[in-house]
């Protein structure tokens, strides 16, 4: 059998557990599992147990090498190592059943391939401030909620609800056969945000940093729009134009 190790570090650090069976023990109990780095060539009938379970329960993770799992930790890591996240995600349909269960006319904020977690945590900042009912991210390729998340957030990543989803398409989908009008954020239209009606159940794309919106999520939405800009740099942060977005929403919906 092998040791139970367990480690929480300081919130600047990220709380983490290491070894396989504290890994399996944890994913077990149910524990809020932001991510998973594994050794390269690990073999054996508990890893692949471990391996099973990361799969089943659609965890992030990582083959790594040994080299990179030292740097994680100076403990007797059993080449796994687990980081925890701060929070607890809701699945996708709890998250939008509770909050159709409440409100009429609810906002969502999807997050496509977003990966720098001070912006992540600006724009759940804002989201709070705004009213999002529930925020929507990728669970392979987004920016975790660490605890510079936390900070940038100013502690909105506890007062908003976020879900993850295995691909954001089949959330766009999940949501317009919920009633729910998709409208994404692109700089290929001619579309602006006052061209758009947000005062109907709504949830608003937000793309990455460098790529924004995938072109086969845009595709999938059912609006386009974009913020017009009146300089010649061609994009806002993905942060101040999330913020541009959501108060306009809240411009329509104050009238």
């Amino acid at each position: 059998m092998g040791w139970f190790f367990i480690y929480l570090y300081p919130m600047e650090k990220h709380s983490q557990i290491y070894g396989i069976r504290a890994v399996i023990e944890a994913i077990n109990s149910g524990e809020a599992i932001d991510k998973v780095f594994v050794q390269k060539g690990l073999k054996g009938d508990l890893f692949h147990e471990l391996e099973s379970l990361l799969r089943k329960n659609g965890i992030t993770h990582v083959y790594v090498p040994a080299e990179k799992l030292n740097r994680l930790s100076k403990n007797n890591h059993q080449g796994v190592i687990a980081k925890i996240s701060p929070i607890t995600f809701f699945t996708l349909e709890k998250l939008v059943e509770d909050v159709l269960a409440k409100k009429e006319a609810p906002l969502f904020l999807l997050l496509d391939q977003l990966s720098d977690v001070r912006n992540f945590g600006a724009i759940i900042r804002t989201a709070e401030c705004t009213g999002v009912d529930g925020i929507i991210i990728q669970k392979k390729g987004a920016a975790p909620v660490t605890a510079d998340t936390i900070k940038t957030s100013a502690g909105a990543a506890f007062k908003v609800p976020i879900a993850k989803v295995d691909h954001i398409k089949d959330a766009v989908f999940y949501l317009q056969a919920s009633g729910i009008s998709v409208i994404a954020a692109t700089e290929k239209t001619n579309n602006t945000i006052y061209d758009v009606s947000f005062k109907a159940p709504s949830a608003i794309i937000m793309g990455s940093e460098d790529k924004g919106v995938s072109p086969s999520v845009i595709k999938a939405a059912d609006q386009v729009a974009k913020i017009p800009l009146l300089g010649e740099i061609e994009s806002l942060n993905v942060s101040v134009a999330c913020a541009v977005f959501l108060y306009e929403v809240v411009r329509q919906r104050s009238d």
